[in-house]
């Protein structure tokens, strides 16, 4: 048999492997899959404004890069699989500042943000539980959702109110045998809203009364803007149902650093993730050092970083509001905005801004709403703007723009 394999030709042998389910139901990221197009535009000479990716480009603090360079061992060795105790004891600290008490040993550092939600689907959620998730939500809620074989239930929030959590009523018509958890991310990825202290109460009476995980992705805390964020371990009496998943990327505009943090004083949750994070041994080394170092940045650090991202969101949700047929809610956190278009279809608009547009030699990269949704055919008239660009560099953009909705061909008004 083996004689009759080898001396078959190697496309035959390639055409009879197959995909896993997995990897064929894999959703493709809505923030990147554009890349291709933004690169062919490029190599055009036509300059893109990037607006659609949530990459910062605030400075990484200097002194947290020169924890890095100055660092002095002999040997970058495995740290504990919980991450270094110094870094998690630093993280109590900073975690003290903004009203929430946990000890070293309720955090885990993991390989970003992602990781921390990972762990929480596979620690938390068996294959064919099911998840409900605010819609629209972070992309990539599908992705580790897909990895986990963890089904997500969509509640549709909507623009006009400018995306504020759905009625309670909403969710418990969804609750099944299967509901394990609610996801929530706040302040939200795509939409900057900013749940506020009635609606996180609301969310833990509903977990109280199932009995359901309520995960909380708070990568945005410090970027709220008329209100102080709530935290999930804010709220009392729901110790064992909240886990945080946390990160430093957008925080210190340190993405690429990949360091996160898992959260929660659930002692039989810790005590199975950390059979996870003893399985990827452990999180990279750099980035704790990093990350330590960037805890003892001065207590003013964020109010600058802050006022620029409301001076930028102040600028783009005006710049969108006097477009015609443009609708832009004010978001209250994080540096993203939700913009309705009188456009056919966001996918068909965001290729086009790449491929067959340009304006003073220059266009513009946004994210299709369509990913960030759940239920099918949602989200075709709206994008993701991530203004995370000078306010220069906006107000060019939002000219591309306002001049492309005229000269679009799906145009719907």
């Amino acid at each position: 048999m083996q004689a009759v394999a080898n001396s078959l030709p190697s496309d035959y042998l390639c055409s009879m492997l197959a995909i896993s389910q997995r990897g064929q139901l894999m959703p493709s990221s809505p923030i990147r899959k554009l890349v291709p197009y933004a690169e062919t535009a490029k190599k055009k000479g036509i300059h893109v404004y990037h607006l659609n990716i949530g990459q910062p480009d605030i400075e990484t603090p200097k002194m947290v890069l020169d924890a890095v360079r100055h660092s002095d061992f002999t040997i970058l060795e495995y740290s504990h699989s919980a991450g270094n105790e110094s870094y998690r004891r630093k993280l109590v600290q900073y975690y003290a500042g903004v009203g929430i008490n946990v000890n070293f040993n309720e955090i885990i550092i993991t390989t970003g943000g992602s990781e921390a939600i990972l762990f929480g689907f596979m620690t938390c959620l068996d294959a064919g539980d099911e998840v409900i998730i605010p819609e629209p939500f972070y992309a990539n809620y599908n992705g580790f959702a897909v990895e986990a074989g963890v089904n997500v239930v969509p509640i549709t929030s909507h623009i006009e109110n400018s995306f504020a959590l759905p009625p309670i009523e909403d969710f418990e018509k969804v609750i099944t045998p299967k509901t394990k958890a609610i996801v929530i991310c706040n302040p939200n990825n795509p939409t900057g809203y900013s749940y506020s202290r009635a609606e996180m109460e609301q969310l833990k009476d509903l977990v109280k009364k199932h009995n359901l995980y309520l995960f909380s992705d708070e990568a945005y805390r410090e970027f709220t803007y008329e209100e102080k964020q709530v935290s999930a371990m804010h709220l009392d009496g729901v110790d064992d149902n909240v886990i945080i998943m946390d990160t430093i990327s957008k925080r210190y505009s340190a993405c690429g650093g990949r360091i996160g943090a898992f959260v929660t004083k659930n002692k039989a949750v810790l005590e199975a993730t950390m059979k996870f994070a003893q399985a990827r041994l452990s999180p990279p080394g750099f980035a704790q050092i990093a990350g330590e170092a960037a805890i003892d940045l001065p207590a003013d650090y964020f109010n600058t970083t802050k006022e620029e991202y409301r001076s930028r969101r102040d600028l783009i949700v005006r710049r969108l509001n006097e477009m015609d047929g443009v609708f832009c809610p004010n978001p209250g956190g994080a540096f993203y905005a939700m913009a309705k278009l009188p456009i056919d279809d966001s996918d068909n608009f965001c290729q086009w801004l790449l491929e067959s547009f340009e304006y003073g030699g220059a266009t513009l990269m946004l994210a299709p709403a369509t990913g960030f949704y759940g239920t099918p055919g949602l989200g075709k008239q709206e994008v993701r703007l991530a203004y995370v660009l000078n306010l220069s560099a906006i107000n060019a953009a939002m000219d591309c723009l306002k001049v492309a909705l005229k000269q679009y061909p799906g145009r719907t008004d």
